[in-house]
């Protein structure tokens, strides 16, 4: 048994999820106690029995945006023994049926959209590795292909390969609902709306959902190095990754990989309420200030140096020279988000290699050829 000391709020719900139709807890463990003050008297979480949140059943489920105590014991161990990763377990035409355990809302009522967590029981039986994705069929045809299911969509895993319940058994998604707008009228069109996004922020803990692979090596954590730096640059769900990476660094007790190295954390949302994990975050930081930085771009909240909207890359202009002496000594670098963060990043970089007196393009294929360069956009 150990004990986890609720944050400020305490939700007595666990749902969570996003996507953008295309890409991206329960905290289940026998009888675990949440202590705190204003909580009399301390209730106790038993999700073994049933994986849904049941309030009538005096269950309580951490909110997912509450990091736990520091280091977690996880099980089974087995899952450090892989040399490899495991890679497309489960294909379109063979899915695997999981089970939801839990959709919760992320962001904040001034959030622009909706973003969710949602937790997946896999019965450990689709394993993965952290930065990898899940493919997800959603339920129905596909009106392109009468008679033939719906096309895969890809989605980052935001959680480690022990899960949010640190017994291997789930898988985490953040995903955006994709709702379409008619530019004409402003009204939304249902049937233009994102159909998995949508599939999965409506589903319910109970609801069969069909995942295939997992896939990807892009994003994989390099651990040979416990000390390495990694600066990871996300805008909105491309943050998913990035939870499971810090979670493993800061949250999990892993036997074989004590991290000891530089994780920079930039991520770039709208606005305050549209902030994702950003609990979590702030708790690394406390805990660890040695080992974690954490930079928001708020592009509706905050200006950047020319008076204009502040996005990831004018964070990254920020600290551009401590970035680049990071790379030259073998930092590495993620980036992941919308396809459309990327050229306003590599405009920035090599607006600044220029400024150095650098040729940008002979540092990104220096880059490369040194695996230090990690993109994965959608």
């Amino acid at each position: 048994m150990f004990h986890l000391t609720l944050s400020q709020q305490a939700a007595v719900t666990v749902p969570v999820g996003s996507d953008l139709s295309l890409r991206r807890s329960a905290f289940k463990a026998p009888n675990l106690n949440f202590r705190d003050k204003s909580w009399a008297p301390v209730l106790t979480l038993d999700l073994k029995a049933n994986s849904s949140c049941l309030r009538s059943r005096n269950v309580v489920c951490m909110s997912v945006q509450q990091a736990s105590v520091p280091k977690v014991s996880v099980s089974p161990l087995e899952l450090e023994d892989a040399e490899e990763p495991p890679l497309n377990l489960y294909k379109p035409k063979e899915p695997y049926t999981a089970t939801i355990v839990s959709v919760e809302r992320l962001v904040g009522p001034k959030a622009p959209g909706e973003t969710c967590h949602i937790v997946i029981d896999h019965g450990g039986n689709v394993p993965y590795w952290e930065g990898q994705s899940y493919g997800v069929i959603p339920p129905g045809e596909n009106p392109k292909k009468p008679g033939a299911p719906h096309n895969v969509r890809l989605y980052s895993i935001a959680s480690t390969r022990y899960g949010d319940s640190f017994d291997g058994k789930t898988a985490s998604l953040c995903v955006r609902r994709a709702v379409y707008y008619d530019p004409e009228t402003g009204k939304e069109d249902p049937s233009k709306n994102g159909v998995c996004s949508n599939f999965l922020c409506d589903s319910k803990p109970g609801d069969k959902i069909k995942i295939t692979g997992p896939s990807g090596k892009i994003m994989l954590l390099p651990e040979d190095d416990p000390n390495a730096t990694h600066i990871m640059i996300a805008t909105g769900t491309g943050v998913a990754p990035y939870r499971g990476y810090l979670r493993r660094m800061f949250m999990e007790s892993v036997p074989n990989y004590k991290f000891g190295g530089l994780a920079w954390l930039f991520l770039g949302v709208a606005n305050s309420d549209s902030l994702l994990y950003d609990e979590e975050f702030s708790k690394y930081l406390k805990d660890y200030p040695n080992n974690f930085r954490y930079d928001r771009a708020l592009s509706r909240e905050q200006k950047n140096k020319n008076g204009g909207k502040m996005y990831v890359q004018d964070k990254i202009e920020e600290y551009s020279d401590e970035i680049f002496k990071l790379l030259d000594n073998g930092a590495h670098i993620y980036f992941c988000g919308l396809k459309g963060m990327m050229p306003g990043i590599q405009d920035t970089l090599k607006r600044v290699a220029e400024q150095r007196g650098e040729s940008w393009e002979e540092k990104l294929s220096q880059l490369k050829k040194n695996k230090q360069w990690h993109v994965e956009v959608y």
